[in-house]
């Protein structure tokens, strides 16, 4: 909730802080490309730490910046680099040490109902992006943006006090770990699935910044009714993360993971042809419906390749570290194609799309590497 919650929910204040700040669209993205890009970036150091027995400190470190993060944006001023600095680098950095640790020792209770499991845990993501979209929808224009950030910040602290409360570690710890396992880029299986999950992950989240704007630059809705189509965006993702999860248990977690890529590549694409706000407000279901899937499955992916179980935390580290970077550039980049076409979003539709289809092929072949190792057949389930 309060970590891929609040990410997903970073279309609210795209649209809020372009006319407050004055600034082009590609530079406001630039705060929340760079909160989830610290998010996975800071996962990497954070799966360590847990390896080696530090998780409740790595939690309890990355609750207190989130928190911090919140209520630092609320009393920040119209400068730019105020909000960059506390709810793009603050707030990033503890949803780096809260998420990571937190979905490696989900993943060490259970083996064949792991995607389950991680699927409802990544369910609470579509929590905050209800809850936190619908505080901005109706306290901003009441209170304004200082009280609409600290009353965001108190709901953080008390849910955070709960989950810090309940989880606990399973496994015994090994020991201090290296930050990196370089063994595992020679396996081709994983160094395949690394760079696919990448160059998905720089197209996949360009509507989570940029459907708000798109829905008042193109459909000329109001900001409150821009609003609405966030919020059915995270709220069908609720389905979208625990459905695929259970559809794994059948037909395997990776199987599910690809097709459900291709089907999100292909919707990003469909976008282009959207005419009218129905068609909008129906395009926006099927790309939740799709990309939910994705987000919740990713970790479960990778543990589906069945690598060393002691070096779990450090490859998910290490896998979170690349596929940040691609989160970090991607917003921008569509930003500057949008500001480039005169205000037209065919431009980086196109590129998330193709991003995603170029990031399908590696994966698909991460598959393949994998089958025929293990003499698997075409259809295995895996």
């Amino acid at each position: 909730m309060n970590t891929w919650g609040v990410f997903i929910s970073f279309g609210v204040f795209q649209s809020y802080y372009i006319p407050t700040l004055a600034l082009p669209p590609s530079t406001i993205s630039w705060i929340g490309s760079t909160s989830v890009f610290l998010l996975f970036l800071a996962g990497s150091a954070a799966g360590v730490l847990t390896d080696a027995g530090f998780f409740r400190a790595t939690v309890a470190s990355g609750a207190a910046l989130v928190v911090l993060g919140t209520f630092a944006t609320s009393v920040s001023t119209t400068a730019y680099w105020h909000v960059f600095l506390a709810q793009g680098v603050c707030t990033g950095l503890g949803n780096g040490l809260l998420f990571a640790p937190s979905m490696t020792v989900v993943s060490t209770y259970f083996a064949r109902r792991r995607g389950v499991a991680l699927a409802v845990a990544a369910s609470g993501s579509s929590v905050g992006g209800l809850v936190f979209p619908s505080m901005a929808r109706t306290l901003l224009p009441r209170v304004g943006f200082g009280w609409t950030m600290r009353a965001i910040g108190f709901v953080q602290l008390g849910t955070l006090a709960v989950g810090l409360a309940v989880a606990r570690t399973r496994e015994m710890p090994r020991g201090k770990g290296p930050l990196f396992d370089w063994a595992a880029w020679r396996e081709p299986e994983y160094a395949l699935y690394a760079v696919g999950a990448f160059l998905t992950f720089i197209g996949i989240f360009f509507p989570f910044f940029y459907l708000a704007s798109y829905a008042r630059d193109i459909q000329h809705l109001s900001y409150p009714d821009s609003l609405n189509l966030l919020l059915v965006l995270n709220g069908v993702g609720v389905v979208a993360r625990l459905f695929p999860g259970f559809l794994a248990l059948w037909v395997g977690t990776y199987n599910v993971f690809i097709v459900l890529v291709a089907i999100t590549s292909l919707t990003l694409y469909c976008w282009a042809a959207v005419s009218s706000l129905g068609g909008l407000y129906a395009w926006t279901v099927f790309f939740s419906l799709s990309m939910g899937g994705v987000q919740a499955l990713f970790p479960a992916a990778l543990a589906a390749l069945k690598f060393d179980a002691q070096k779990q935390g450090t490859r998910m580290g290490m896998l979170f570290a690349v596929i940040g970077f691609g989160c970090l550039i991607g917003p921008p980049i569509s930003g500057v194609l949008i500001r480039n076409s005169g205000g037209d979003y065919l431009d980086a539709q196109m590129f998330s799309g193709s991003c995603m289809v170029a990031g399908l092929v590696l994966l698909v072949a991460a598959r393949e590497v994998k089958r025929r190792r293990e003499g698997l057949k075409l259809l295995a389930k895996i």
